[in-house]
């Protein structure tokens, strides 16, 4: 077997056989549920912007971005920036002209500029507005419109209703092979204290959006192999490739 074949193999069934232990399972649903009172999250920058995620994630999402060579990424929630950053980073890798469109419904002042002079907002436009708003989402699919290969990230509003619209209306522009992910399915995981102080929930979350949007919707299928190989995920059952 040609030896690169060979290694890709063995990482294959490692992950299979990492997916298939509940114990480590479990063992990451603790270190998950431990860290997340702590703001783990909130402890990371990329090219000097906060960006609030699981390292893994961001390990997952260059894969992908790598994989897919995407020339348009949409991001619904900016917040500090740093995702926008981080995509854009991936995308100056790539070489050609692809972009970052980032929507948020208050893209607040000090952050604005912060984005506007880093040196990989070249790659970056951003709207501001809700991303279920008609309005916005004409901009966005004018912004789309001619992009071979297209990803959606959703990361805004994390209530069922929010997620299920933004599923709805943003995967018709997920372009075949590549991804819609959706992050932080995992606080229907959590205890409800977590979101206390928030409108989601147990139950009415990102990822009970996303198991309606796939009783309706069989162009995408979760890929279950990241989240067997990350382990540490705010995106269980979040990572939906596009079938067709």
């Amino acid at each position: 077997m040609d030896p690169i074949k060979e290694f890709e193999q063995e990482v294959s069934n490692n992950i299979l056989r990492i997916g298939a232990d509940k114990n480590i399972a479990q063992l990451s649903m603790k270190w998950m549920r431990d860290t997340t009172p702590l703001k783990y999250t909130y402890n990371f920058k990329w090219m000097g912007r906060p960006i609030i995620q699981f390292p893994q994630d961001l390990i997952a999402m260059q894969e992908l971005i790598w994989q897919v060579k995407p020339d348009l990424i949409i991001e619904t929630g900016i917040a500090h920036g740093g995702s926008l950053v981080f995509y854009a980073s991936m995308l100056e890798l790539l070489g050609g002209r692809g972009k970052v469109l980032g929507i948020d419904i208050d893209i607040r002042e000090h952050n604005r500029k912060e984005i506007e002079k880093h040196p990989m907002f070249k790659r970056i436009a951003m709207i501001e507005g809700s991303s279920t708003d008609d309005a916005v989402v004409e901009k966005v699919k004018r912004f789309a419109r001619g992009k071979k290969q297209v990803m959606v990230c959703l990361d805004s509003l994390h209530t069922h209703d929010h997620v299920l619209r933004e599923l709805e209306t943003y995967s018709p522009l997920v372009t075949p092979e590549s991804y819609c992910v959706v992050f932080d399915t995992l606080i229907e995981d959590l205890p409800d204290e977590f979101s206390a102080d928030r409108p989601w929930r147990k139950g009415n979350n990102p990822k009970t959006a996303v198991r309606e949007f796939l009783r309706k919707n069989d162009r995408f299928m979760i890929d279950k192999t990241i989240e067997n190989k990350l382990l540490i995920t705010v995106c269980p059952d979040g990572y939906l490739k596009c079938l067709r």
